[in-house]
Parts: C-alpha cells; sequence; structure tokens
C-alpha cells in the first residue's frame, strides 16, 4: 500500500486571521503524525489573504518542532523567487536542526501575480534559468568540492532530498533527466497528469539521489460522515475556485447549501475540470474513488489537500482518511 502524506496550504477561513490558519497548521500537523502520514508539505504563495505560509521554510520549521518523526517540508518553494544561495542555507539550517526529516520541493513558477512578483525584486526572465538554479542548489547542498569559494553554511554537504514539482511535461522531463522524485500538482491542475506520469516514468535515469523512480500525485480529499456532509463541506473549495476565475481571490468561504445558485454552466464546468482529482464522500465512496485513482495513475504516494472552512471538520476528514488507508493496508497485506 502506497503511502499517504499532507498538502496544507495553510488556508484562512472567512471571519479568521492568518495566526489562526498557523495554529491550525501546527495542529493538525501533530494530529496527523500520530494518524501515520508520511510527510507535511507547505507552499510558497504571496499576496493571497486565503493563505498563510508565504514565509515557507519559517513555517516548516515550527512544523517540524510540533512533531518528531514525520517528514517535513516544502511543496513548494518557487525557485524563481530566491536565490539557490539563500535557499540552500535555510533548508540546511532546518536540516541541521531536524535532521533526516526534511524535504524541498521546488517549483518553476512565480506562485504569485505579476505584480507581486515585480515586488519581491524578481527578474522577469529568473523562470528560464530554472534548470541551472535547480543543479545550482542540489551543489550547495551537497559535499564539499575542492577549491569550492561560496558555501552554504548550514547547508553544505546536507544533502537536503530535492524534489521537483510540476503541472506540465516539464517538470516531468527535468525530474527524470536529473533522477529526482516527482510531485504532480492534479489537486489543482490535472489536464496534464497521464501524460506527465508517463514521461516521467519514460525518461528517468537513477542518480546518487534516487536509484528508483517515485511520482507522488495531489489530490483533494473531503471525507464525512455521509456523502451529503462531505459535498456540503466541498462548497468551499468550489466556491473559491469561482473566486478565482472571477479574479477574486480572497478567504476560504464557508460552504452553502446550494452551489448550484452560485455558478454558470460555464463556471461549473471550469471547476469540474480543475478540481477532477477530488474524493468527496463517506468513507466508502472515498475508498472506491482512491482505489480506482491509485490503479488508474499507478502512483507511488498520494498527497493530499483538503481546504475545509471548519478546522475541526478538517481534521475529522484526514482522520476519516487515515482510517481508509489502514483499512487499505490490511486487505492488501
Amino acid at each position: 500500500m502506497i503511502p499517504f502524506s499532507v498538502l496544507d496550504l495553510a488556508p484562512v477561513p472567512q471571519g479568521s486571521t492568518p495566526g489562526d490558519a498557523l495554529r491550525n497548521t501546527l495542529d493538525l500537523a501533530r494530529h496527523a503524525e500520530g494518524w501515520g502520514y508520511n510527510r507535511y508539505w507547505l507552499a510558497e504563495h504571496h499576496n493571497m489573504t486565503g493563505i498563510a505560509s508565504a514565509a515557507t521554510s519559517v513555517v516548516i520549521g515550527q512544523v517540524a518542532a510540533a512533531t518528531k518523526t514525520m517528514r517535513v517540508g516544502a511543496g513548494g518553494i518557487m525557485l524563481p523567487n530566491h536565490s539557490p544561495l539563500v535557499i540552500a542555507e535555510q533548508f540546511g539550517t532546518l536540516e541541521s536542526l531536524f535532521p533526516g526529516r526534511i524535504d524541498l520541493g521546488l517549483g518553476r513558477a512565480p506562485g504569485t501575480d505579476q505584480m507581486t512578483w515585480r515586488a519581491l525584486r524578481r527578474d522577469p526572465m529568473a523562470s528560464d534559468q530554472f534548470p541551472q538554479d535547480v543543479l545550482e542548489l542540489q551543489a550547495l547542498l551537497g559535499p564539499l568540492q575542492p577549491d569550492q569559494r561560496i558555501q552554504a553554511v548550514p547547508g553544505t554537504d546536507t544533502n537536503v532530498p530535492l524534489w521537483i514539482l510540476g503541472s506540465s511535461l516539464f517538470g516531468a522531463q527535468l525530474a527524470a533527466m536529473l533522477g529526482l522524485p516527482y510531485a504532480f500538482a492534479s489537486h489543482f491542475a490535472p489536464g496534464a497528469l497521464m501524460q506527465a506520469l508517463a514521461v516521467y516514468r519514460e525518461g528517468f535515469k537513477p542518480s546518487a539521489q534516487l536509484d528508483r523512480r517515485h511520482a507522488m500525485v495531489g489530490v483533494n480529499v473531503f471525507a464525512a460522515e455521509t456523502d451529503d456532509e462531505a459535498k456540503y463541506l466541498f462548497t468551499s473549495a468550489q466556491q473559491r475556485v469561482i473566486g478565482m476565475f472571477r479574479g477574486r481571490r480572497g478567504q476560504l468561504p464557508p460552504p452553502v447549501e446550494d452551489i448550484e445558485s452560485l455558478w454558470s454552466p460555464d463556471e461549473k464546468a471550469q471547476v469540474g475540470r480543475m478540481l477532477a482529482c477530488s474524493f468527496v464522500g463517506s468513507a466508502a465512496t472515498v475508498r472506491a474513488g482512491l482505489e480506482r485513482f491509485i490503479a488508474d495513475t499507478g502512483a507511488d504516494e498520494l498527497i493530499v489537500a483538503s481546504a475545509i472552512y471548519d478546522h475541526k471538520k478538517r481534521l475529522r476528514s484526514y482522520e476519516i482518511l487515515a482510517g481508509i488507508v489502514s483499512d487499505m493496508r490490511r486487505a492488501a497485506a
């Protein structure tokens, strides 16, 4: 049975603060470790009032300090926003504090809008340097070389494992070429999932970090006691996507009884495509959907997002999922 992990976008529900969201993150991480999740990732986004994890490495440090055994990392750091040296220092520090527990997933997108990217003081062409920046970062985290004059301190020889993130064929090709694990963002951009997995698997070349390919796939899970309750909780995520289409990003809205009254037929279809890799329902419904999905994709690991407005309901969703995974493991054994 494949491992399951948590992707926490640190959602800020309407009526709450980023501080509330970050405290919820620490609470969820402690529970997730107890429920047996494999890793806990946070993502870099900027100028988004509904996401509290902009200072990603800082939050990762707090989550790692609040847990004991679970791997913790970035899913991901948007490398074009940073110099490789700064990221090597940040994650070398995390690895030095929490040895053997830190992951570094790397994305090519800016994780924000163009105006905010300019506020980050980044070169608009930085994304074009992504492959070279990944190699530079990998070298800074690797063993010290003869005559090497620039070191990441901490960072050198920490060998923090790198992942390549993506929602297109570019990341799949790069991860395969470099022999790195690959994570596909199908929780919000599933269109090229199957093609990207095929490209990664066919092109993978073993490396010093990874001797066999490893593809992790992002999904959304909204689990509750009944199908109807789960569908109700899911409307928060659906509303957030509608807001994105309308240019109105904001905090995570509360669920609604009648989502049909809030979208046009075209918006409904767009939301359906964007959230196609979502599993919504009772334990039995979610399990059946996940079993089909794992069989179809051949994923080596699933990472699960759950944008649920009520924190207690979000905890319960992950708890139900942990029970599903436990049952699936027993059945596989």
